[in-house]
This record gives C-alpha cells, sequence and structure tokens, in this order.
C-alpha cells in the first residue's frame, strides 16, 4: 500500500472526528490541470511564517498570469508582498510557504505547498512538494474589477479588533486561515452565511462545517496552536491579518448554537493589521453556495 499522505496530526484529527480519507487526491507533483488553473489567477492566497515562527496569511494581487508553472513542480510568482504587508519578511528564500488558488468567479481551488527556492525584486519561486484540489463547498461565487493602481494607505497595527475590524468580521462571508506542522504550511479557504463568524471581543469562534475529511487545517492545529486568519472586504479591497492561538471544539452543546456545525474553532486574537484599499481589486455582490444556504446562523444573533 501507499504510504499515507497525511501526517500524525491529520490522522489524529480524522479519528477525534470519526472520519477518514485516503488522500487520493494528494500528490507529490501539481497535474496539467492544477498548474493551467494557477495561470489564470488574478490573486493567490499565501500563507509563511513569521521571525518567530508563527503562521503569517496574506494575498498577492497581480494581472492573470502573474503565477506560472514552469515545471509540475514549481510554480513562479510575479509579485510580491506589498510595503507594510506583515507577511512580508516570512515570504523569503529557504522559507516554507502554503498556497490556496482559489477563482470567486467559478468556485474552483487548489492548494499547493512547499518551499521559496529564490526570491528577487520581482517575485518568488517555489519547490512544490504537495498538491490537491478542493471542493467548491462554502464558497460564494463574487466577480472583480480591476481598479487603477493607487498608493496603498500605511499598515495599522491594531492593539486590539476595533469596532471597524469587529464589523467586517461579524460581517463576512469568508476567510482563509494559515495553519502550519512540522510537515510544513497550509492555507485554506472558509466560508459560511453572513456572519458565520462570532465576535466576542477578541475571541473569534467559527464553526467547521462537512468538509473533505482531510482535516489539514485542524491537523496543524492540533500540533502548533498558533493561526493567522486574513479577512477581505470585498467592496474596499481592503484586507485584515491576525494571528493568534486557536482552541478546536470537538463536541458539546455548543455546537447546536449554529446549524450544520461539525466542531468548532476558537481563536484568541493576539495581532491585528489592518491594511485598506491594499488590493487592485473590488468585487460585486456575492451568490451564496447552494452548500452555504444549507448551514445557520448563530442562535443567539436570531433571537436578537
Amino acid at each position: 500500500m501507499d504510504a499515507s499522505p497525511f501526517h500524525q496530526g491529520e490522522l489524529e484529527a480524522q479519528a477525534l472526528a470519526g472520519e477518514s480519507s485516503r488522500g487520493a487526491g494528494i500528490r507529490s507533483f501539481m497535474p496539467d490541470q492544477h498548474r493551467d488553473f494557477f495561470a489564470l489567477l488574478p490573486y493567490l492566497f499565501v500563507a509563511g511564517r513569521d521571525a518567530q515562527g508563527k503562521p503569517i496569511a496574506t494575498v498577492l494581487a497581480g494581472p492573470e498570469g502573474f503565477v506560472t508553472s514552469p515545471t509540475p513542480n514549481a510554480l513562479n510568482i510575479a509579485a510580491l508582498p506589498a510595503p507594510g504587508d506583515p507577511a512580508d519578511s516570512a515570504l523569503r528564500a529557504g522559507m516554507p510557504i502554503g498556497l490556496l488558488g482559489l477563482d470567486l468567479r467559478t468556485r474552483r481551488r487548489n492548494r499547493a505547498n512547499g518551499v521559496i527556492s529564490e526570491r528577487d525584486g520581482s517575485g518568488l519561486k517555489v519547490a512544490v512538494s504537495q498538491s490537491f484540489g478542493n471542493c467548491a463547498k462554502y464558497i460564494q461565487l463574487r466577480q472583480h474589477e480591476i481598479m487603477p493602481s493607487a498608493a496603498t494607505a500605511a499598515t495599522e497595527e491594531l492593539g486590539n479588533l476595533d469596532a471597524a475590524a469587529s464589523a467586517l468580521i461579524a460581517e463576512t462571508d469568508t476567510l482563509f486561515i494559515a495553519s502550519g506542522s512540522e510537515s510544513g504550511l497550509d492555507i485554506s479557504h472558509r466560508g459560511g452565511r453572513p456572519g458565520f463568524v462570532r465576535v466576542e471581543g477578541g475571541r473569534l469562534s467559527v464553526p467547521d462545517f462537512a468538509g473533505n475529511s482531510y482535516f489539514n487545517t485542524f491537523g496543524n492545529l492540533l500540533r502548533e496552536p498558533a493561526t493567522s486568519l486574513l479577512f477581505i472586504d470585498f467592496a474596499k479591497g481592503d484586507v485584515l491579518q491576525l494571528q493568534g492561538v486557536a482552541e478546536l471544539i470537538w463536541d458539546g452543546p455548543e455546537l447546536a448554537d449554529i446549524d450544520g456545525a461539525r466542531r468548532l474553532l476558537k481563536v484568541e486574537v493576539t495581532r491585528a493589521c489592518r491594511r485598506k484599499a491594499a488590493l487592485p481589486l473590488r468585487w460585486g455582490e456575492p451568490e451564496p453556495a447552494p452548500t452555504t444556504l444549507a448551514t445557520g446562523s448563530w442562535r443567539q444573533d436570531r433571537a436578537a
């Protein structure tokens, strides 16, 4: 039998959830359809490790074709983090990297993880060691427009989540989460109805709905609770980057507070950075995924 593509944390998470997967779609190279897909994207979600070794999530943008794949184990990214991006120093040669290609126009997404083999003034080269597709569950369709280049506002280091940051999180239907283990880094998508993330001061609660049974994120967080969340204001192009410590809730009465939750992820926020108009893109109104419409809202919000 082939060796499992999952590390011990992922296998432990699968056991705790009472689910399993052969991981048949996980490969040590990118198939041609994945390589071609990355070249269609105008943005790319990225996970790196900061100077303290903690995951940090960001998003890079460029014209379609700014990501190319010269070989099945290589991705070239013709973009670098903007000045002030807290992930900038994490994306350097020799460091692990997690990549998520997600086209909100089609709900298609593919993952690629590996190591940054080179960084120069024009971008990054990545040696890919793992590649796999993800299903379209909980992805809201969005069409984007490209905006003229403009000076990006200075990065705001927020001591705590302020009213604007809390409002963005409380209204969102989409987030991205970075996590890591001894095996490398991942960045993944989470989606739900607007307000699916509960905000209680500096503590966030995110339901974990039925997925592909891989448990890449939860498996990582079992090994390393440090995590990073990325939120986008799709109407303004603002980016909110959080770092924090995760707690995993596998069962109990709290799961009944939101329909569809199989588990809960709680994050205690330790750092928050906001970059206004960081993306040269603006998105229109979303079309919820059918799977999103099958989920619920937090019960106290309904009562309110």
